[in-house]
């Protein structure tokens, strides 16, 4: 195996791990729920529960990755007490990170595609109904959806060839700040639309009713709080190791709380600029922003369509949204790859060159479910909608709470190993006073955000 790499500065560490978390949860599941679930008030609950959930478990996977100095292939060997068996995760952990890109370079793919079209004008005249034509002729073509998945999955492993320092590093460090340069730009824009400032309002100033009932008086309260619940857990793309093996790749210089909650507000500030592009947006131009996943590529081209000079901020829209998801891309690649050459002890142009070649073949069932394959139905679902389930509703939930009782149970590597291991270096301490919500609690709140997943698709 190759000599370890390590991050070259704390910022690269820090960009590049908020990178992994930030992605179409941030930017394409949060607005649309948000307007669902009754705007401000639903922010305010996911940011109480993103601070009681996803951050101790963000923490306890940093610190698994710290202390081994191993990806998820070797971080449960290293540590777990002989003869025990938690290191078995580790190739559930490697199968969420194929299935997860099996369908998000697919989706990462469409992005691509709808940057084209837009600064190409090809939107130019057509109502929404049009619009949607032209994304269902763009699913129908598997050779155009098979030839930008490829792309995307080009790209990502190119980054990754590089190495840590020179790839994988320096090509998200100014992806990212680009990226946050396109947000504001965007932001300022939306801000400026005519008749966005109900939508700003909608979006700012906090509305409990909203978040009782809905437009139509039904109760939507216990929906919402799972909502907000599931949100602020997976948009930090915890559970399969994603976030551990950045972990590994940094010193003992800072504690780990301190470190977790600045990948968090990153990835939070994300998601809420995010909001002050779509809700404004929605609002000047009469369009509900609750109108689910077709929010992206149906409703907001149309809005883009008829805004003075919408093809420029259409073409930075969706610029905005692939750097979004090809660092969540890259990130994710890099823990495949470690895991190969950790596991099997292969060189890092080895892995990348198998892994490559598996990740395309592979994303290629999603490609055909929506055309050639589109009549396969496995319980009730499409191939994409069944890959997101096995990793949203199965591995991230279930891996977390493998990391967090691996973390703070007497048969796992344990409470004080972790605690100091949290807490070595200066800055923000982890509080010992939280273990027994850490042990107790939390276990219990990820088995139900599980259970829950399972009675929203089949109740």
């Amino acid at each position: 195996m190759e000599k370890r790499e390590t991050f070259s500065s704390r910022l690269g560490f820090l960009l590049i791990s908020a990178g992994c978390a930030i992605g179409l949860g941030n930017v394409w599941r949060f607005p649309y729920i948000t307007g669902k679930y009754g705007g401000a008030a639903f922010v305010l609950l996911y940011l109480a529960f993103l601070v009681a959930f996803g951050l101790p478990v963000m923490v306890m996977e940093l610190a698994v990755g710290r202390a081994s100095q191993r990806s998820i292939a070797r971080s449960f060997d290293v540590l777990e007490p002989k003869g025990s068996k938690w290191h078995w995760y580790s190739y559930v952990g490697f199968a969420g990170n194929y299935l997860l890109m099996m369908f998000y370079t697919v989706i990462a793919g469409w992005l691509v595609y709808y940057f084209v079209k837009t600064v190409r004008g090809d939107f130019a005249g057509l109502d929404a109904a049009g619009v949607a034509g032209q994304f269902t002729q763009m699913q129908a073509n598997p050779w155009l959806m098979a030839g930008f998945m490829a792309l995307v999955v080009c790209a990502g492993m190119l980054v990754c060839l590089q190495g840590l320092r020179n790839g994988v590093e320096r090509v998200n460090k100014a992806m990212m700040l680009c990226l946050l340069a396109l947000m504001a730009v965007l932001a300022v824009n939306s801000l400026r639309l005519e008749g966005g400032g109900e939508g700003l309002r909608f979006y700012l100033q906090p509305n409990f009713h909203n978040l009782v009932y809905d437009g139509q008086g039904n109760w939507i309260l216990g929906e919402a709080v799972f909502a907000a619940m599931g949100q602020s857990f997976f948009t930090l793309s915890l559970g399969i190791g994603a976030i551990a093996i950045f972990g590994s790749y940094i010193g003992k210089e800072h504690r780990l709380a301190g470190e977790a909650l600045r990948i968090g507000v990153l990835d939070t500030s994300v998601a809420f600029v995010a909001g002050l592009i779509i809700f404004p947006a929605c609002s000047a131009y009469g369009v509900s922003p609750g109108e689910g996943p077709s929010l992206v590529f149906v409703t907001l081209p149309n809005i883009f369509n008829h805004m003075p000079m919408g093809r420029l901020w259409g073409g930075l829209f969706f610029v905005f949204l692939f750097f979004a998801a090809l660092s969540t891309v890259t990130a994710v690649f890099e823990n495949i790859i470690c895991f190969s050459m950790e596991r099997w002890g292969w060189s890092r142009k080895k892995a990348v060159g198998v892994n490559f070649t598996g990740i395309l073949l592979l994303s290629m069932p999603c490609v055909l479910g929506s055309n050639l394959l589109s009549g396969v139905r496995v319980l009730g679902m499409d191939i994409s909608s069944l890959e997101d389930f096995l990793v949203s509703q199965n591995i991230l939930p279930l891996g977390s709470l493998v990391y967090l009782l691996f973390c703070v149970s007497r048969k796992g590597w344990g409470w004080d190993k972790f605690l100091a291991e949290a807490n070595a270096g200066q800055g923000m301490k982890f509080p010992a006073a939280l273990r027994v919500y850490v042990s107790y609690i939390l276990p219990v709140v990820l088995l139900v955000i599980f259970v829950w997943g399972y009675l929203n698709f089949f109740g």
